[in-house]
């Protein structure tokens, strides 16, 4: 993966001349938002900066062993910042409510890896080729020789991990596997990660799984598969929006399927749409990008 000077070197230097950094990542924060935003910023913290990390949802469980030193808060509007990085988010709307609360700010950093990201920030470094923004935050915390520990090591093994699904997505590149063995190499608990990340799952998770497979439906000679999931939905199971993270990957994985649909309703009049391909042909960010989506020709 390329890293121009010419991009990261002036964000290097707005992080260094700041005081105050709020990181903030997207709405219903995954693996590759998560670690991204507390890797870098236990980085700022070591380096003696005044951090504030910022989501407009809760971290979600499976992830809070990344959070041992409490760094995820709630957001608060009125705070002023000298510098706010945006880690991992397509577009300023995807900020949520953090984007109300950011806009007292020196200088915005956005740092992502989505094909679908235009630029919003007032230095940009977007790298459509990176499996994940996780890699690119551990080449910033080498660009700008920050130490990076095993909490740090942990949290962007973690983002590069789940965002290559677990290195089997066509996105992973030999550079993802270079950045996972430095990680590794840095104190990276393989072993904790996979326990917290890919081998525990609570009971509401496994009553909404099971309710995801009882409904699957299948289209146009069952190359779509979709499913509806409803608020009541989560009330019947117990479980919470967090735990439909990928769940779709079911939807994917029978054979004649080529597009994966998950329709959840947020509200009466708003549904948030997941889509996944298995085809280079199927470009599944173009089809989400006309109605104010985007992300990954595979993933959107």
């Amino acid at each position: 993966m390329s890293r121009p000077s010419q991009v990261v070197d002036p964000i290097v230097a707005a992080l260094q001349a700041s005081r105050t950094v709020c990181v903030a990542g997207h709405v219903r924060p995954d693996g590759d938002c998560v670690g991204s935003q507390l890797g870098l910023a236990l980085a700022l913290r070591q380096a003696g900066k005044r951090v504030t990390v910022w989501n407009q949802d809760p971290l979600p469980d499976k992830l809070a062993f990344l959070d041992r030193a409490r760094l995820w808060a709630e957001p608060r509007p009125g705070r002023r910042f000298d510098c706010v990085v945006a880690a991992d988010v397509a577009t300023y709307e995807r900020l949520g409510t953090v984007g109300d609360c950011v806009r007292r700010r020196r200088v915005l950093v956005n740092i992502d890896h989505h094909a679908s990201n235009a630029g919003y920030g007032d230095l940009n470094w977007l790298e459509a080729q990176a499996a994940s923004t996780g890699e690119m935050i551990f080449h910033l915390l080498e660009r700008a020789g920050w130490p990076v520990t095993p909490p740090i090591a942990d949290c962007l093994f973690t983002a590069v991990s789940t965002d290559t699904g677990s290195f089997q997505y066509p996105t992973t590149r030999p550079w993802t596997f270079a950045v996972a063995g430095e990680l590794v190499g840095r104190g990276a608990d393989l072993g904790t990660i996979c326990q917290e990340v890919y081998q525990s799952c609570s009971l509401p998770r496994l009553r909404l799984l099971r309710h995801v497979l009882n409904r699957i439906r299948l289209h146009a000679q069952q190359r779509v598969a979709y499913v509806w999931l409803r608020p009541a939905d989560y009330l019947r199971t117990g479980a919470s929006p967090a735990d439909t993270e990928g769940l779709i990957d079911y939807l994917r994985a029978l054979e004649p399927v080529v597009v994966a649909i998950v329709f959840e309703e947020l509200e009466p009049a708003l549904t948030r749409i997941s889509l996944r391909s298995k085809r280079p042909s199927v470009n599944v960010s173009a089809l989400a990008s006309p109605f104010g989506g985007g992300g990954h020709p595979a993933a959107a």
